[in-house]
């Protein structure tokens, strides 16, 4: 794991972007994305740039059931608004959260992902180790899947919402198995909310009960923290500071 420490979102951002840039580089074609706060600076500075996606695809994370693309609170929705509308792609894909038989959505999704093979994989973390929907005690082999969300997620997730009765209590997220599969990883936590399960992350065991530290057995993981975040990491040296 390489773990870059920045000042704030902004600059973390900024070196988001350049590991975007660089993926094209390198002749990347598919692109894994996330949604939620975290990835928007990233978001921003792509949109600002020249890069091109237009002959590029993505599949992001997770979209929750019972929500329609449309929806402003979506996945797609937000995809649209902070990305794709500004910085289009050949193909984009996002769950289908109105699917009628979500066994065969699953399927459909992880058939996706097997015929187009992720380059870069953007992640976000949950409090509570989560990566994706992918709560603590799912399986690390496990592919796309319909998610019951913690209650710790969905009180997590109420400030986007008029009230934590309104979040879905459901949700369809690509499997930690497939996460696992992308060529690169790249995560990013800002906060000091995100301190504790960012320092069982990078140096506790790797468990299902933390569901982000199987990324210790990932090859090629960069983690980009705020100095918050990064806190309860007890061996600085495995951290690079960014003035």
């Amino acid at each position: 794991m390489k773990i870059i420490e920045v000042q704030d979102e902004q600059a973390g951002g900024k070196v988001g972007f350049d590991i975007f840039k660089e993926a094209l580089a390198n002749d990347a074609q598919v692109f894994g994305l996330a949604t939620g706060s975290t990835p928007i600076s990233i978001y921003n500075e792509l949109t600002a740039s020249d890069l091109d996606f237009s002959d590029k695809i993505s599949i992001n994370l997770d979209e929750y059931q019972g929500l329609a693309g449309t929806h402003d609170q979506s996945y797609r929705y937000f995809m649209d608004e902070h990305l794709f509308n500004q910085k289009p792609f050949k193909e984009s894909y996002v769950p289908n959260g109105l699917a009628e038989d979500m066994d065969a959505e699953t399927t459909r999704y992880d058939r996706l992902i097997a015929d187009h093979p992720l380059d870069l994989q953007l992640l976000g973390l949950g409090q509570n180790g989560h990566i994706g929907f992918n709560e603590p005690g799912t399986p690390f082999d496990i592919q796309t899947h319909v998610v019951d969300l913690t209650p710790s997620t969905i009180a997590a997730n109420a400030r986007f919402f008029a009230s934590e009765d309104d979040v879905p209590r459901r949700a369809i997220s690509m499997g930690i198995g497939s996460i696992m599969k992308s060529k690169k990883i790249l995560l990013v936590a800002y906060g000091e909310n995100k301190a504790q399960a960012i320092a069982a992350m990078v140096e506790g065991p790797v468990t299902t009960d933390v569901p982000a530290s199987v990324l210790q057995n990932h090859d090629d993981v960069t983690i980009i923290v705020d100095r918050s975040a990064a806190s309860k990491i007890k061996n600085r040296d495995l951290i690079t500071t960014i003035a």
